[in-house]
């Protein structure tokens, strides 16, 4: 979800992909080629599980943003050039029932919520407040509880958050905010959120909470696994959890559908959904099937999932809210 923005994908980071997985582009057409917006640690997880299983060199990863990867899909559906896609849930399903692109694919786990017979959820990304503690302290701040608490005047310029328009962690913050309080009092919120924010509203993800460790502002919003990994690494960083929800994207996987040549994708994409699922569990613990267990430390404190599915059209939308609010 940082990368929502599109990332170039020229000769020469083609190249760098092509080196890590030990090939050359002549020797692609006999690999899986997936197509991913995960992050750098999603897909470092599943390379490394892949290759333990035995599929390392079977297989080729390419990043895209996911406003890139899902323009993709939906434009050219069944003759994408990838195998098997990692994408934003919500972008799958609404990809599938534009034009059916996916083959069955299932697995022995069992989805916490409603899953479609043609991808398996990967991981979830959570979203919370973070915070700078030592720059909070020397600004003479409290310590927010609420995003509302964000539009307070006392923290203009010193408050980071993802851009709807190109990252998918933007919206989980847009969620909270109309959930809370409905579309006209949210739209002041927003306004005023975007006010404070001044030149910190971030293309990518992961944008503020890098502006938060740096202590350029004291105050963020992003994943929450990320703000409990810079705790851990010692920074002086804190997680809030917003009385406004912290809402939840998840990310599957499917296996495109090449016209009965997909075996090997398959397989590939059954171990990315369930061998990489341990990892992927404590890089973003966020329990997607039953019997997962996630640690209490990493439980949010008003986890929240929007009332109705995620599909594009709702994410433009709540974009287009956004737009009216600036």
């Amino acid at each position: 979800m940082k990368k929502s923005t599109a990332m170039m994908l020229g000769t020469v980071s083609s190249a760098i992909v092509l080196a890590a997985c030990g090939g050359t582009a002549a020797e692609t057409k006999d690999q899986v080629i997936i197509y991913s917006n995960a992050d750098d640690e999603a897909v470092e997880v599943m390379e490394a599980t892949l290759d333990k299983k035995g599929y390392e060199g079977k297989y080729l990863i390419q990043s895209f943003g996911t406003s890139e990867l899902g323009g993709k899909m939906m434009a050219e559906g069944t003759k994408i050039e990838a195998d098997v896609v990692t994408m934003a849930s919500y972008f799958i399903e609404s990809a599938q029932s534009s034009k059916p692109m996916f083959v069955e694919l299932s697995s022995d786990l069992k989805p916490l919520d409603e899953s479609s017979s043609y991808a398996l959820p990967i991981l979830g990304n959570t979203g919370s407040i973070f915070i700078n503690t030592d720059l909070l302290a020397q600004k003479g701040l409290s310590v927010p509880k609420t995003i509302k608490d964000l539009t307070d005047p006392k923290y203009k310029d010193l408050v980071s958050f993802p851009n709807i328009l190109d990252s998918s962690t933007g919206w989980l913050l847009v969620q909270a905010i109309i959930n809370e309080y409905g579309e006209k009092e949210g739209k002041q919120v927003l306004a005023d959120l975007i006010k404070n924010a001044g030149p910190h509203i971030e293309s990518s993800g992961s944008g503020p909470i890098k502006k938060v460790k740096t202590g350029e502002v004291a105050v963020g919003f992003g994943l929450r696994i990320q703000a409990i990994d810079a705790k851990n690494e010692g920074l002086p960083i804190e997680y809030i959890d917003p009385t406004e929800g912290n809402f939840t994207l998840t990310e599957s996987v499917a296996v495109v559908d090449k016209e009965g040549d997909d075996a090997l994708a398959l397989e590939i994409a059954k171990v990315i959904a369930t061998e990489a699922r341990t990892d992927l569990l404590e890089q973003y613990p966020v329990a997607l099937y039953e019997g997962e267990q996630v640690k209490v430390e990493h439980i949010p404190a008003h986890l929240k999932k929007w009332e109705t599915t995620l599909t594009v059209d709702l994410l433009e939308k709540h974009q287009a809210f956004f737009k009216e609010a600036k």
